[in-house]
């Protein structure tokens, strides 16, 4: 569980996945690997056609048809290919030395799944080949990799510069606070100022879960800034970052708060679409 794990497509987004995974893998001195996985529903492994539309006796057909499957399969797998090697070259011009590559055949989330193990931060496009335009929709894949995954989860958006500053959304909870402990102790965030924001009511009892976390932090070294902010949370999370000019949110599944809620539900699919710079998601 030690590497930086990659999802490189041919989507435009491929180069800020790149550049962000360099900096992950660089800021954690943690291994590179780049991951290309043939999506199984486009490119679907050669089986019996002898029982479709009446096919049995034309076998000249049935060849021809799993001729054509078995060369887009090759081509694809040789795009892959050149993917990871392009993927290499960038990396190592940002700095990282060596990285590592895995090609798979299967559904991605299945495929992350199985890798678990191996990986401590998962690096992925807010948008996917087959997304289309930037702006319109998430990656179809994201989701489920989301759902299923139990490591922090990086989405980058379409371009990628490192951080400056980062912003943790908190709600008092215990999971909540794990998160600021997390924060506290990765690499990841050392010389970064931190705001923590809690999108709920300004009472004395949540104003002294945001103090008990900031001076946690402060501790530790860090430059915080706590803010108390009331509304629909994935506006008023966006309105802050933007006001403050944050780089980097971090969110996570935190008990059965109002993130919680946000985090499992539609507002999810809201917050990356809508979000300009990369998302944390803390599992």
């Amino acid at each position: 569980m030690s590497h930086v794990l990659a999802c490189i497509d041919g989507s435009p987004s491929a180069a800020a996945v790149c550049d962000c995974a360099a900096w992950a893998s660089s800021t954690l001195g943690a291994p590179l690997t780049f991951l290309h996985v043939l999506d199984q529903r486009r490119y679907p492994v050669s089986g019996d056609l002898s029982g479709t539309l009446g096919l049995g006796s034309r076998e000249y057909l049935l060849e021809e048809l799993a001729a054509l499957d078995e060369k887009r399969a090759k081509l694809a797998l040789e795009h892959g290919r050149v993917l990871l090697e392009a993927a290499c070259e960038r990396a190592r011009q940002a700095g990282v030395p060596q990285a590592d590559t895995r090609q798979r055949h299967g559904d991605l989330a299945d495929t992350l799944s199985e890798l678990e193990d191996d990986f401590r931060l998962l690096v992925i496009g807010r948008q996917g080949e087959g997304s289309g335009l930037f702006g319109q929709h998430i990656g179809s894949n994201l989701e489920s990799v989301v759902r299923t995954l139990h490591r922090p989860i990086l989405v980058t958006t379409e371009h990628f510069t490192a951080p400056r500053s980062v912003m943790l959304a908190f709600d008092g909870s215990t999971t909540a606070r794990k998160g600021v402990a997390m924060l506290a102790a990765s690499p990841l965030f050392a010389s970064l100022p931190v705001h923590l924001v809690m999108v709920e009511a300004d009472t004395p009892e949540n104003r002294a879960q945001l103090e008990a976390a900031g001076e946690g932090l402060r501790c530790v070294g860090f430059r915080v800034e706590l803010a108390i902010r009331s509304g629909e949370v994935e506006p008023t999370l966006h309105a802050y970052q933007e006001e403050k000019g944050v780089d980097l949110m971090v969110m996570g599944a935190y008990g059965h708060s109002r993130i919680r809620q946000f985090f499992v539900g539609s507002i999810t699919t809201a917050m990356i679409r809508a979000s300009r710079t990369p998302l944390l998601l803390l599992r």
